[in-house]
Protein backbone atom coordinates (compact mmCIF):
# COMPACT_ATOMS: atom_id res chain seq x y z
CA UNK A 1 0.00 0.00 0.00
CA UNK A 2 1.79 3.46 -1.07
CA UNK A 3 2.10 5.85 1.98
CA UNK A 4 2.27 9.42 2.05
CA UNK A 5 5.79 9.52 1.75
CA UNK A 6 6.07 7.58 -1.64
CA UNK A 7 5.05 10.87 -3.64
CA UNK A 8 7.82 13.14 -2.67
CA UNK A 9 9.99 9.63 -2.52
CA UNK A 10 8.86 9.31 -6.06
CA UNK A 11 9.33 12.94 -7.09
CA UNK A 12 12.66 13.05 -5.78
CA UNK A 13 13.89 10.22 -8.20
CA UNK A 14 12.34 11.80 -11.04
CA UNK A 15 14.48 15.03 -10.37
CA UNK A 16 17.67 12.86 -10.24
CA UNK A 17 16.95 11.12 -13.44
CA UNK A 18 16.03 14.47 -15.67
CA UNK A 19 18.88 16.25 -14.01
CA UNK A 20 21.26 12.72 -14.96
CA UNK A 21 19.67 13.21 -18.18
CA UNK A 22 19.51 16.82 -19.60
CA UNK A 23 20.97 19.05 -16.58
CA UNK A 24 24.13 20.93 -17.87
CA UNK A 25 25.20 22.73 -14.92
CA UNK A 26 24.73 21.57 -10.65
CA UNK A 27 23.21 24.38 -9.17
CA UNK A 28 21.94 22.30 -6.16
CA UNK A 29 24.09 22.16 -3.10
CA UNK A 30 22.93 21.57 0.69
CA UNK A 31 23.57 24.58 3.12
CA UNK A 32 26.16 23.47 5.73
CA UNK A 33 25.82 26.43 7.46
CA UNK A 34 24.07 29.75 7.55
CA UNK A 35 24.20 32.76 9.80
CA UNK A 36 22.99 36.56 10.07
CA UNK A 37 23.65 39.55 11.87
CA UNK A 38 22.56 42.90 11.78
CA UNK A 39 23.04 46.74 13.08
CA UNK A 40 19.81 48.94 12.73
CA UNK A 41 21.29 52.45 11.77
CA UNK A 42 24.46 51.29 10.47
CA UNK A 43 26.01 51.87 7.20
CA UNK A 44 29.06 50.81 4.82
CA UNK A 45 29.57 50.46 1.27
CA UNK A 46 29.02 46.43 0.38
CA UNK A 47 32.05 46.58 -1.94
CA UNK A 48 34.57 48.39 0.75
CA UNK A 49 33.65 45.78 3.10
CA UNK A 50 34.16 43.16 0.42
CA UNK A 51 37.53 44.64 -0.28
CA UNK A 52 38.36 44.70 3.03
CA UNK A 53 37.44 40.59 3.56
CA UNK A 54 39.24 39.97 0.55
CA UNK A 55 42.48 42.29 1.79
CA UNK A 56 42.78 39.95 4.58
CA UNK A 57 42.21 36.37 2.58
CA UNK A 58 45.21 37.25 0.75
CA UNK A 59 47.06 37.69 3.68
CA UNK A 60 45.91 33.90 4.95
CA UNK A 61 47.04 32.40 1.58
CA UNK A 62 44.84 29.55 1.06
CA UNK A 63 45.66 27.34 -1.13
CA UNK A 64 43.19 26.38 -3.63
CA UNK A 65 40.81 29.24 -3.43
CA UNK A 66 39.35 31.17 -5.59
CA UNK A 67 37.90 34.97 -4.44
CA UNK A 68 34.98 36.31 -6.64
CA UNK A 69 32.37 38.87 -6.56
CA UNK A 70 28.74 37.27 -7.89
CA UNK A 71 25.53 39.02 -8.52
CA UNK A 72 22.31 37.21 -7.49
CA UNK A 73 18.63 38.80 -7.86
CA UNK A 74 16.37 39.22 -5.29
CA UNK A 75 13.59 37.78 -6.43
CA UNK A 76 13.05 36.94 -10.27
CA UNK A 77 14.68 37.27 -13.70
CA UNK A 78 13.80 40.90 -13.79
CA UNK A 79 14.41 42.23 -10.34
CA UNK A 80 17.46 43.99 -8.85
CA UNK A 81 20.83 42.42 -8.32
CA UNK A 82 22.55 42.21 -5.04
CA UNK A 83 26.34 42.03 -4.65
CA UNK A 84 27.77 39.06 -3.00
CA UNK A 85 31.37 37.93 -2.07
CA UNK A 86 31.81 34.54 -2.66
CA UNK A 87 34.47 31.90 -1.73
CA UNK A 88 35.24 28.86 -3.85
CA UNK A 89 37.26 26.17 -2.33
CA UNK A 90 36.85 22.61 -3.75
CA UNK A 91 33.53 22.26 -3.61
CA UNK A 92 32.69 24.26 -0.61
CA UNK A 93 31.63 27.73 -1.59
CA UNK A 94 31.15 30.53 1.17
CA UNK A 95 28.78 33.18 -0.11
CA UNK A 96 28.27 36.70 2.19
CA UNK A 97 26.49 39.36 1.73
CA UNK A 98 26.40 42.74 3.34
CA UNK A 99 23.38 45.02 2.10
CA UNK A 100 20.80 47.19 3.71
CA UNK A 101 17.42 46.24 4.67
CA UNK A 102 15.68 49.41 5.44
CA UNK A 103 17.72 51.47 8.17
CA UNK A 104 18.72 47.79 8.87
CA UNK A 105 22.23 46.51 7.63
CA UNK A 106 22.48 42.93 7.65
CA UNK A 107 25.32 40.73 7.48
CA UNK A 108 25.02 37.35 6.41
CA UNK A 109 27.37 34.22 5.15
CA UNK A 110 26.33 30.35 3.46
CA UNK A 111 28.34 28.03 3.45
CA UNK A 112 27.83 25.38 0.80
CA UNK A 113 28.59 22.27 -0.64
CA UNK A 114 27.79 21.34 -4.49
CA UNK A 115 28.75 17.76 -5.09
CA UNK A 116 30.80 16.56 -8.36
CA UNK A 117 27.70 15.01 -10.35
CA UNK A 118 28.56 13.28 -13.24
CA UNK A 119 25.82 14.17 -15.94
CA UNK A 120 24.90 12.15 -19.25
CA UNK A 121 26.70 14.98 -21.27
CA UNK A 122 29.68 14.51 -19.55
CA UNK A 123 29.87 10.73 -20.49
CA UNK A 124 28.90 11.74 -23.59
CA UNK A 125 31.82 14.46 -24.02
CA UNK A 126 34.12 11.76 -22.48
CA UNK A 127 33.32 8.58 -25.50
CA UNK A 128 33.04 11.49 -28.57
CA UNK A 129 36.88 12.55 -26.77
CA UNK A 130 37.70 8.67 -27.36
CA UNK A 131 36.17 8.09 -30.89
CA UNK A 132 37.83 11.18 -31.92
CA UNK A 133 41.28 10.20 -30.93
CA UNK A 134 40.09 6.24 -32.14
CA UNK A 135 39.63 7.96 -35.55
CA UNK A 136 42.73 9.95 -35.70
CA UNK A 137 44.89 6.35 -34.85
CA UNK A 138 42.55 4.56 -37.85
CA UNK A 139 44.65 5.49 -40.92
CA UNK A 140 48.40 4.91 -39.43
CA UNK A 141 47.71 1.80 -37.55
CA UNK A 142 44.55 0.47 -39.58
CA UNK A 143 40.85 -0.63 -37.52
CA UNK A 144 41.66 -3.39 -35.61
CA UNK A 145 45.12 -1.75 -33.81
CA UNK A 146 43.61 1.53 -33.59
CA UNK A 147 40.79 -0.13 -31.69
CA UNK A 148 43.57 -1.76 -29.49
CA UNK A 149 45.13 1.22 -29.09
CA UNK A 150 41.36 3.42 -28.10
CA UNK A 151 40.98 0.91 -25.05
CA UNK A 152 44.82 1.24 -24.05
CA UNK A 153 44.96 4.62 -24.09
CA UNK A 154 40.98 4.57 -21.96
CA UNK A 155 42.85 2.62 -19.42
CA UNK A 156 45.71 4.88 -19.29
CA UNK A 157 43.02 7.49 -18.69
CA UNK A 158 41.69 5.63 -15.85
CA UNK A 159 45.06 4.81 -14.48
CA UNK A 160 45.99 8.57 -14.57
CA UNK A 161 42.87 9.50 -13.13
CA UNK A 162 43.33 7.15 -9.85
CA UNK A 163 46.82 8.00 -9.68
CA UNK A 164 45.86 11.81 -9.08
CA UNK A 165 43.96 10.98 -6.29
CA UNK A 166 46.22 9.09 -4.37
CA UNK A 167 48.71 11.98 -4.81
CA UNK A 168 47.15 14.35 -2.42
CA UNK A 169 47.21 18.31 -3.43
CA UNK A 170 49.97 17.48 -6.31
CA UNK A 171 50.18 19.50 -9.21
CA UNK A 172 48.64 17.27 -11.67
CA UNK A 173 45.47 16.87 -9.22
CA UNK A 174 45.09 20.69 -8.87
CA UNK A 175 45.27 21.12 -12.58
CA UNK A 176 42.75 18.05 -13.12
CA UNK A 177 40.34 20.03 -11.08
CA UNK A 178 40.25 22.88 -13.60
CA UNK A 179 40.08 20.95 -17.05
CA UNK A 180 35.91 21.03 -17.50
CA UNK A 181 34.51 17.43 -18.21
CA UNK A 182 37.38 15.86 -16.73
CA UNK A 183 37.35 17.45 -13.41
CA UNK A 184 33.58 16.79 -12.48
CA UNK A 185 34.50 13.14 -13.85
CA UNK A 186 37.58 12.89 -11.52
CA UNK A 187 36.12 14.50 -8.65
CA UNK A 188 32.88 11.93 -7.93
CA UNK A 189 34.59 9.01 -9.52
CA UNK A 190 38.17 8.96 -8.38
CA UNK A 191 39.17 11.45 -6.37
CA UNK A 192 39.50 9.68 -2.74
CA UNK A 193 39.10 11.47 0.43
CA UNK A 194 42.06 12.27 2.84
CA UNK A 195 42.61 13.04 6.35
CA UNK A 196 44.46 15.86 4.94
CA UNK A 197 41.78 17.40 2.80
CA UNK A 198 39.64 16.74 5.56
CA UNK A 199 41.13 18.52 8.28
CA UNK A 200 41.92 21.27 5.80
CA UNK A 201 38.74 21.16 4.35
CA UNK A 202 37.33 21.95 8.28
CA UNK A 203 40.04 24.64 8.63
CA UNK A 204 38.59 26.38 5.54
CA UNK A 205 34.31 26.10 6.80
CA UNK A 206 35.50 26.97 10.28
CA UNK A 207 38.08 29.93 10.18
CA UNK A 208 36.94 31.61 7.08
CA UNK A 209 33.06 32.89 7.99
CA UNK A 210 34.77 33.11 11.34
CA UNK A 211 36.87 36.06 9.98
CA UNK A 212 33.79 37.11 8.06
CA UNK A 213 32.13 37.80 11.29
CA UNK A 214 35.18 39.41 12.94
CA UNK A 215 35.48 42.08 10.26
CA UNK A 216 31.77 42.70 10.46
CA UNK A 217 32.36 43.14 13.69
CA UNK A 218 35.38 45.71 13.59
CA UNK A 219 33.02 47.87 10.48
CA UNK A 220 30.42 48.13 13.18
CA UNK A 221 32.64 49.02 16.37
CA UNK A 222 34.48 51.73 14.66
CA UNK A 223 31.35 53.99 13.89
CA UNK A 224 29.93 53.14 17.31
CA UNK A 225 27.59 50.16 16.66
CA UNK A 226 26.95 46.80 17.67
CA UNK A 227 26.23 43.69 15.86
CA UNK A 228 23.08 41.91 16.40
CA UNK A 229 23.14 37.99 16.07
CA UNK A 230 20.03 36.34 14.84
CA UNK A 231 20.46 32.99 16.11
CA UNK A 232 17.23 31.40 15.10
CA UNK A 233 17.19 30.35 11.68
CA UNK A 234 13.73 30.98 9.87
CA UNK A 235 12.67 27.66 8.03
CA UNK A 236 12.32 27.73 4.37
CA UNK A 237 8.75 28.47 2.92
CA UNK A 238 8.79 24.45 1.68
CA UNK A 239 9.04 23.96 5.88
CA UNK A 240 6.31 26.85 5.97
CA UNK A 241 3.91 24.72 3.86
CA UNK A 242 4.33 21.64 5.02
CA UNK A 243 0.99 20.14 6.89
CA UNK A 244 1.60 19.65 10.14
CA UNK A 245 0.85 16.28 11.56
CA UNK A 246 -2.02 15.30 13.72
CA UNK A 247 -1.24 14.74 17.34
CA UNK A 248 -1.41 10.82 18.09
CA UNK A 249 -4.34 9.52 20.40
CA UNK A 250 -3.74 7.55 23.28
CA UNK A 251 -5.37 4.34 22.87
CA UNK A 252 -7.13 4.65 25.91
CA UNK A 253 -8.79 8.28 25.00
Amino acid sequence: MATSNDKPKKRESLRRLMDFLFGFKNKRGEILDHWIYSADGFSISPQEFYTTVEQRLADRKIPGMEIGRQEFAEAGLLSDQRLYLRLLRERLAITTCAAPFGSIFFFSCRTVHVPALVRLWHILAALVFLNIMGGLLIPPLGLVYAGIAQLALMFALVGVLRNASAGGRSNLDTILLKIPVIATIYEDWFREETYYREDTRSLYLKLLPALIKELAEEACAAKGFKLEPHLQPIPSLNALNKPSQPDKVSPGS
